[in-house]
């Protein structure tokens, strides 16, 4: 089974402009992600996909392959899919599986990706799958950075919010959910998804995944128990540093 991973990634972030070379622990975040996803042996192929020169140069003199797509996207899941056209065109490989690692997530594991892609492998049948945490304290529940969700009985997401879900009152009785962003995609279907039209609840939360709840398909959540945190902000970024570092002494 071919599987391929790709990780998207732009200098023109809204919240933290050029964080993808930000340096944790003296390594550009982005360098993180490529070096973690690349351990991942379940993945056939690592690209990053970029609008931004700097971003495919740093990835090709650290030996990666980085694409350059266009710089009109909103969504990284249209970015991946232009980049998916490129590669397989280029390569002559048509892939079975895609899998979405955001450029933003630099503490992802080659485990976590291989927890997220198994059911898929399992089951073709699946169309899209999204790793999900537990949110930790009330800060992060109320942190519009963090993207909370709720499930259905049988682990499909609801809805996905930048606000805090479900209803602040009572939340001591459920443990409250966040997305993980790795994203396994069946091929075919983020084909589908791309030519699918934006969606009202997609645009005013700015997440890729309610696209797909809004047309009417199901996204599975997977569970994981790694602790991940992705770097919105400058501060974020300091916090990720500190992890990073106490896990590389553990």
């Amino acid at each position: 089974m071919n599987i391929l991973a790709i990780i998207p990634a732009r200098m023109g972030s809204s919240r933290f402009p050029g964080k993808p070379m930000a340096k944790i622990l003296g390594v550009p975040m982005i360098g993180h992600v490529y070096q973690n996803v690349s351990k991942c042996e379940d993945v056939t192929k690592t690209i990053v996909a970029t609008c931004d020169n700097e971003i495919k140069d740093y990835i090709k003199s650290i030996g990666g392959e980085a694409i350059l797509t266009s710089n009109k996207h909103e969504r990284a899941s249209d970015r991946c899919a232009e980049a998916l056209d490129i590669v397989e065109s280029n390569s002559k490989i048509k892939f079975d599986i895609v899998v979405m690692i955001q450029g933003d997530e630099p503490m992802t594991t080659s485990k976590m990706i291989s927890q997220a892609v198994r059911p898929m492998i399992e089951d073709l049948n699946i169309k899209v799958i999204n790793l999900v945490g537990n949110i930790s304290n009330e800060d992060e529940f109320n942190d519009r950075n963090c993207i909370k969700v709720v499930c259905d009985n049988n682990n499909n997401a609801l809805y996905f919010s930048r606000e805090p879900i479900p209803t602040t009152q009572n939340t001591k009785k459920i443990e409250m959910k966040k997305q993980v962003c790795v994203i396994p995609f069946s091929r075919d279907f983020l084909i589908e998804y791309t030519n699918l039209e934006p969606t009202p609840l997609e645009i005013i939360e700015s997440v890729d995944m309610m696209r797909v709840l809004e047309h009417g398909f199901k996204v599975k959540m997977v569970q994981t128990e790694y602790v991940t945190h992705p770097v919105d902000t400058p501060n974020d970024l300091k916090k990720v540093e500190r992890l990073m570092s106490k896990k590389n002494k553990s």
